[in-house]
């Protein structure tokens, strides 16, 4: 994370937006994510005039020569007011209608709108982001990540950011690859597909030495829906701010008949999709409804991450408990297609202060194979009672943390976890016995608890030992009323 001066001055420019009137720290994100954009756009025409000169085409060149006064370089230092005037009146119609870079930010800045009050604190805030390395990726990325740890509520339609050291774990597990594409179908801020990212770069440092995969990274690796239109643009945001040149972040209804488009298209799924309860029926994919019969919209992103994935795909997907367990038909046949159809791999039950201070509610992470044709031997169950943070609503810190025994034993889940009893934090079921409840995956169907054996005394010993009490009770009382007496 980011610490001292910059630190502090995000605090600062964040106190500003409050005693300016702008109190939604999502409303507040999103009008330094114009600025960033800005000085974006004045980096991107720098390096085409460079190539200009250098080749003699003038390619991807934004601002005309009666447009500099609109460039980031430019504008940063006019006085308070004359910058406020050009941002509201020149700059963000500019970028309104700004197609020319191509990418999906200039998309999602169509609708942009200019909120912040007065002069004074638009000047603070472009100081601090002129401040910014912006050639440092991981300050960028840090930055971002602060800026989002200030949303502190829980949005509409049950949304609510996924915890990064969450993400940062199930990422781990399914181990992104340089070739895979990789889709969040509810991707608010884009905090999966930063992560999948930051793993790739991690794990696989050629992926930006070779051309073809360095090209696959920046344009065709990363995938993302959402219909919040702010989301959108804090989440290309925060892809760019991470390095990523050009995601697919894409305004769309996941549940709507405009998925059925992707089917079969992608190579890793990971999601913390919304629970907003039922849809109804005409609103919802036909496709969708196929496999599964539902309102539920968790069964129903289930269902579509089944239809998104390529067959060998895999998927790590946060759910709701009752999805586990719950006992209505459309429940029970995702469940059995899971089982029967699909391979699914590991259960993860998570403690149900995961998501504090936005949400109480109890959840698991689902682990799976798209394979149409079953696969599943046995699924390995994980009771994970705590992240390294407490469960209450502050999330302090603290010792206790199962994640990287999680990390440890996901890989060992074909080998020696399937000797492990059912007693432990971990342990796998077989098949057939997940069949024969029904297909219930809620872990303590399976989890045995051991007692430990408490020897007592025997009655006519506790007996004796309580009259020997009352024995001593009254010689006591007949000692203090002798001294009162006297």
């Amino acid at each position: 994370m980011i610490t001292g001066e910059l630190k502090g001055k995000v605090d600062r420019v964040w106190d500003a937006f409050w005693s300016g009137g702008i109190s939604n720290p999502i409303e507040v994100i999103e009008q330094i994510t114009y600025l960033l954009f800005i000085r974006r756009l004045d980096d991107l025409n720098t390096l085409a005039e460079k190539k200009a000169r250098v080749t003699g085409i003038e390619e991807g060149i934004l601002f005309g020569p009666d447009q500099q006064n609109l460039r980031w370089k430019n504008l940063k230092d006019d006085e308070p007011g004359v910058m406020f005037t050009t941002i509201s009146q020149k700059v963000f119609p500019f970028l309104r209608g700004l197609r020319g870079d191509g990418s999906t930010y200039s998309e999602h800045m169509k609708d942009a709108r200019f909120t912040i009050p007065n002069p004074a604190l638009l000047s603070r805030v472009v100081d601090m982001i002129d401040d910014i390395p912006m050639a440092d990726r991981d300050t960028n990325g840090d930055l971002y990540e602060y800026l989002l740890s200030k949303i502190a509520s829980a949005g509409v339609n049950g949304q609510f950011r996924t915890p990064r050291h969450i993400i940062a774990t199930m990422v781990a597990m399914m181990n992104p690859q340089p070739t895979d594409e990789i889709c969040d179908p509810a991707c608010g801020t884009a905090g999966f597909l930063v992560s999948a990212a930051e793993h790739v770069r991690e794990h696989h440092p050629r992926v930006l030495t070779d051309a073809a995969q360095r090209k696959h990274f920046h344009a065709s690796m990363f995938h993302g829906y959402d219909f919040d239109s702010t989301m959108l643009r804090i989440g290309s945001m925060n892809m760019l701010m991470h390095g990523v040149e050009a995601p697919d972040i894409r305004y769309r209804d996941s549940l709507s008949e405009g998925a059925s488009g992707d089917a079969d298209k992608y190579t890793l799924i990971l999601a913390n999709p919304p629970f907003a309860g039922s849809l109804d029926y005409e609103s919802t994919s036909k496709d969708l409804q196929r496999i599964v019969k539902t309102k539920k919209t968790e069964l129903l992103f289930l269902a579509l991450f089944l239809k998104l994935l390529k067959p060998g795909g895999r998927a790590a997907v946060i759910v709701p408990d009752g999805v586990l367990f719950g006992s209505s038909t459309a429940h029970k046949e995702l469940r059995r297609v899971l089982v029967e159809d699909q391979k699914l791999d590991g259960v993860v039950k998570l403690p149900s202060g995961v998501f504090r201070p936005y949400a109480g509610v109890s959840t698991a992470i689902l682990l799976f194979t798209k394979t149409n044709s079953g696969g599943t031997d046995h699924v390995w169950f994980y009771d994970l009672q705590a992240d390294g943070l407490s469960l209450d609503d502050k999330r302090s810190p603290v010792e206790a943390n199962d994640l990287p025994d999680v990390l440890e034993r996901w890989p060992l889940r074909n080998s020696s976890e399937l000797e492990r009893d059912r007693t432990e934090r971990s342990f796998c079921v077989a098949k057939d016995d997940i069949v024969a409840q029904g297909y219930d995956l809620s872990l303590n169907r399976y989890k045995e608890i051991v007692h430990d054996l408490v020897k007592y005394r025997s009655p006519l010993e506790i007996i004796a030992e309580i009259e020997k009490l009352e024995i001593d009770i009254a010689n006591g009382l007949t000692e203090l009323k002798a001294m009162l007496s006297s």
